[in-house]
């Protein structure tokens, strides 16, 4: 990573995975986390020192900004991005580190003994001896979706007088991992352009040209309790209620059994007692 716009992108990728922003579903307000808010904060100071104009900041960590164009009647463009990440159970605080892939497994951890595994991971293949960001291994690393953050805010850096452009709008929006609640409360008329790109992660340059969508569904399950030594006939085990219920699903109609837009269900979180248990999963068709 040895040109300056890869120090560039390194070095402002890490601070903005150093300022906590996962999301929680489990909250229903917006943004749902306070971390958020920061990162909030941070973009719109780092906006207005960047030059941008018509800076907005509201009240659910929605940042927007204009970089006015130089090209008089040129197309109105905007590029919108999230600016939370996601929560699948590990550490919400990222810490991340460059490691060069060599074609073998590699140790992000070795006080827990945590390795990214290339059978189980094989599209790392496609980066013979590059250096690779990766995490420590307890969390995610973030990229999704700091990663778009960091190339929009490095865009804006860069920009001259000498790249002719239109007006460029900026939108940073919260919890997008949870349901695109910050972009469904976006004030369009903050977001008013001719047309306008998602960046979010990809594989290195792909275009998505159609939106991922699928819905969410909670089912919950009640037993009966009863003390193991007279549950005969009495103890109804609501978790095993639920293993029977994913049991009668085709298990090829799965998100590691499907592709394009062939439909799947993804139980993808259970939480049980011995009174209740709730399953939830992701079903998407077409």
């Amino acid at each position: 990573m040895g040109s300056e716009l890869s120090r560039q992108l390194t070095q402002r990728f890490f601070r903005y995975l150093a300022i906590t922003s996962q999301s929680d579903p489990k909250v229903k307000t917006l943004p749902s986390t306070p971390g958020q808010h920061d990162m909030a904060r941070e973009l719109a100071k780092e906006l207005k020192t960047l030059g941008l104009d018509d800076i907005v900041i509201d009240e659910f960590a929605t940042v927007t900004a204009v970089k006015k164009g130089n090209v008089p009647g040129a197309p109105r463009i905007g590029f919108i991005t999230h600016i939370d990440t996601v929560d699948v159970g590990l550490s919400p605080d990222i810490h991340p580190q460059i490691l060069t892939f060599t074609g073998d497994d590699l140790c992000l951890n070795k006080e827990k003994d945590i390795w990214l595994r290339v059978n189980e991971h094989p599209e790392i293949l496609a980066y013979p001896d590059e250096e690779i960001i990766f995490s420590d291994g307890t969390s995610v690393l973030g990229a999704d979706n700091k990663a778009a953050v960091t190339v929009v805010m490095t865009v804006l850096e860069n920009l001259t007088a000498e790249h002719k452009h239109g007006d460029i709008v900026v939108a940073f929006v919260p919890d997008e991992e949870i349901g695109l609640c910050g972009a469904k409360a976006l004030d369009l008329k903050r977001f008013d352009v001719d047309f306008a790109w998602t960046i979010d992660c990809c594989e290195l340059g792909e275009i998505v040209y159609e939106n991922f969508n699928a819905a969410a569904a909670e089912i919950r399950f009640t037993g009966v309790t009863a003390h193991p030594m007279s549950a005969k006939g009495v103890l109804v085990n609501p978790l095993l209620m639920a293993t029977d219920f994913i049991s009668h699903f085709d298990r090829r109609q799965t998100p590691e059994c499907t592709e394009g837009r062939e439909g799947y269900i993804w139980f993808n979180g259970i939480q049980a007692g011995q009174n209740e248990a709730i399953l939830k999963a992701n079903i998407c068709d077409f």
